[in-house]
């Protein structure tokens, strides 16, 4: 779900969280550095930049010249997991991991299963300028702080790398293990607009939400867990664990004062729906029950909507 109040953390998706729908916003038209080819050589012609200047044009310019760069077959899939974790690692922290892990959400929750659209693709980089990707621009650049040795040994995509990224998140703050498979390609356009969650939906739209992009109601109240991180008010902002359910139950928003800011309006509805509300009871009482479901959903989630690369 998204959210476009100035006052929420940028933390994520809320699984659903914070998704949005960006309305009838244009994305602006940005001219991309020229690629030239000389041989098998890949020369760019680009004003000159500092580090410092780095922005959204320059992550939109490495998504696509990724795409037109070989994948070298010396390193195995597990030695490229392991670079990409290893990388990852280098600029990971507890406090960076609910931007990190919005991003997987915000990319590969634009999934629609109606037309096949969407998906996790790497087309975040180009859809920075919507309302509901708000304060993602900064978790792209902490990544792509990663990318840059990665790319140097071998080439990987904005989509692998974001899909290990948010495990790694997970991990970092006290979550599970997530296993993520490595090929994605990137998209070179944005994904449709206005297909991520509102914040404001109740949970039966919710649920038809989530439907359409394949998933139960099961696995959409599995993935809102993921709002555990962050400073929504789900216990410890760094930690990941089963708070976010507990919390729900206690529906502190209803005692007034600060604690109405709990949540988003999409969160506090799942506990009104019965369906949900059971696994909300499942998922209090049993974090190691979470923890399994919220794993095999991630992976499912970052593999929804892929193209992937041959081997």
């Amino acid at each position: 779900m998204r959210s476009t109040a100035a006052a929420v953390d940028p933390s994520l998706l809320g699984s659903a969280a914070s998704f949005a729908a960006g309305g009838g916003h244009k994305f602006p038209v940005r001219k991309l550095p020229a690629v030239k080819f000389a041989g098998k050589r890949l020369s760019v012609a680009c004003a000159a930049s500092s580090p410092s200047a780095f922005g959204r044009r320059e992550l939109i310019y490495m998504a696509t010249t990724s795409l037109l760069m070989p994948f070298p077959s010396l390193a195995s899939a597990t030695d490229e997991s392991s670079l990409l974790q290893e990388e990852i690692r280098k600029v990971l922290s507890k406090g960076k991991a609910a931007g990190l892990l919005r991003l997987v959400f915000h990319d590969a929750g634009t999934f629609d299963k109606g037309d096949q659209s969407g998906g996790m693709n790497g087309s975040i980089v180009f859809e920075l300028d919507r309302p509901e990707n708000m304060g993602l621009e900064k978790s792209l650049k902490v990544l792509n702080k990663a990318k840059v040795p990665i790319d140097a040994v071998r080439p990987v995509s904005w989509a692998d790398l974001i899909a290990v990224a948010g495990a790694e998140a997970v991990l970092v703050c006290g979550g599970p293990k997530i296993p993520v498979r490595l090929g994605r390609i990137d998209a070179t356009v944005p994904d449709p607009d206005g297909k991520l969650p509102e914040e404001s939906l109740d949970a039966t739209a919710m649920k038809k939400c989530f439907q359409k992009k394949g998933f139960s109601a099961q696995e959409l109240v599995a993935l809102s867990g993921a709002h555990t991180l962050g400073n929504k008010g789900f216990g410890n902002p760094t930690v990941f664990d089963n708070s976010y359910y507990k919390v729900l139950l206690e529906k502190p928003w209803l005692s007034g004062g600060m604690s109405s800011m709990i949540g988003l309006p999409s969160d506090r509805a799942l506990i009104e729906d019965d369906e949900c509300l059971r696994w909300i009871k499942k998922y209090a009482d049993d974090q190691n029950l979470f923890f399994e479901d919220f794993k095999n959903v991630y992976i499912k989630l970052v593999n929804t909507g892929a193209k992937w690369r041959s081997a």
